[in-house]
């Protein structure tokens, strides 16, 4: 049965990302809108690039790198980790995480999966082999490797001590940074159906708020992994399974005591941080991270429009409704301006107070999955084929 839904799930994240149906008919089929001509305000410049294995293939992977100290961290699905020199580009040093799967065959792909996690002195990721690595940000050695319950498709989370890991059967999991040892587990309800890939949590005041597939939020006290509260922002509705859908999957935000959260075919809502009671909630659905800056909050629908609405009562701002199922990143600010990549590979740099293109770039032809990073003056882009670029207004 487990592994029916996990093949059935792989197939509805192919589904969603590529854009199609799976029913017949002409009705059915989603097309994906053509590119905008945009008239670039400014040329962004790649200022360089490089190799990163083999990046994630046509595997649905949320590997994305992390900058900390004047280093890029980056890593391919194979288990490839090289820790780049933000500046030039060069390769300070890199690690093969296959050696230490311990399937089979010491030459087995890691099955790197959940973004690349910077904190500290060390540089943190998980695989689908339901590992979590901690490596050495100085020189790429192995600190330490642990067993988590799952798949650890989420990006590992460094807050209090611990590292906190959101495993694919809905199980939250708090790690001694120190040595990897398993501190607390909470185990979270998953529906009979889900999305592929899972809510990394962000965590405030002692807490780590994590979305669930069952549609709720929850906030965890980091130091015991005691529930603190549980909140709904998505309730299952529609004939079929599919339509029924709710997974909060995104990362939640907190802003001054307020934490916005998004759910797949449910809602964008505010809560209180102290009960979780819900303040507001607007019927916008998505996938993709949603970001909050300067009383507005900006995110990507699961149409693939980009949309601006303000903070204090869920008001919609602006729509940007000419990247249509173009299969968008989530949204970064870079530079005072929205920054979104496609899987065509291209970049979209849209303004932030009407929504309108400023610039447009393209990037690499295999593709862009994973969300821009902002590394300083730069913003990293990591393309599927495994190719990471730095690139400057």
């Amino acid at each position: 049965m487990q592994l029916r839904k996990t093949m059935f799930v792989g197939l509805l994240s192919v589904t969603l990302l590529s854009g199609c149906s799976w029913f017949s008919g002409e009705e059915d089929v989603v097309t994906m809108s053509p590119l905008p001509k945009v008239d670039n305000q400014f040329q962004p410049t790649t200022v360089w690039s490089r190799s990163v294995g083999s990046g994630s293939g046509e595997f649905y992977s949320n590997l994305h790198p992390a900058w900390q100290d004047d280093r890029v961290f980056a890593a391919d699905r194979r288990g490839v980790v090289k820790a780049l020199d933000a500046d030039s580009g060069k390769e300070i040093w890199s690690t093969n995480l296959s050696i230490h799967t311990g399937f089979f065959s010491r030459n087995r792909p890691a099955q790197l999966s959940g973004g690349v996690a910077a904190a500290g002195s060390r540089v943190y990721m998980g695989s689908e082999l339901a590992k979590v690595y901690a490596l050495d940000a100085q020189d790429g050695s192995v600190a330490w490797e642990t067993t988590v319950a799952g798949e650890a498709l989420s990006t590992p989370v460094l807050s209090d001590g611990v590292v906190l890991i959101h495993t694919s059967n809905g199980i939250l999991q708090a790690l001694n940074e120190a040595d990897g040892a398993v501190k607390w587990t909470v185990n979270f309800d998953v529906p009979p159906l889900t999305l592929r890939g899972e809510s990394s949590p962000t965590t405030a005041f002692g807490a780590a708020i994590v979305g669930g597939d069952n549609g709720r939020v929850s906030a965890v006290m980091i130091n015991q992994g005691q529930l603190i509260w549980q909140q709904r922002i998505s309730q299952p509705s529609g004939a079929t399974e599919i339509a029924r859908i709710n997974d909060v999957q995104t990362t939640p935000v907190v802003v001054n005591g307020v934490v916005y959260a998004l759910a797949y075919n449910g809602n964008l809502a505010a809560l209180d941080l102290s009960s979780g009671q819900v303040m507001w909630s607007r019927e916008i659905g998505s996938v993709t991270n949603l970001l909050v800056d300067g009383g507005r909050i900006y995110l990507v629908d699961q149409n693939d429009r980009v949309i601006a609405v303000d903070t204090q009562g869920g008001v919609i701002l602006w729509r940007q409704s000419e990247l249509l199922h173009r299969n968008l990143t989530s949204p970064v600010l870079y530079n005072g301006y929205i920054v979104t990549g496609d899987s065509e590979g291209y970049l979209h740099w849209i303004n932030t107070d009407d929504g309108r293109f400023v610039a447009q770039q393209k990037v690499d032809s295999a593709g862009l999955l994973a969300a821009p990073i902002v590394a300083g003056d730069k913003l990293i882009v990591q393309a599927k084929n495994g190719e990471v670029y730095a690139i400057t207004r």
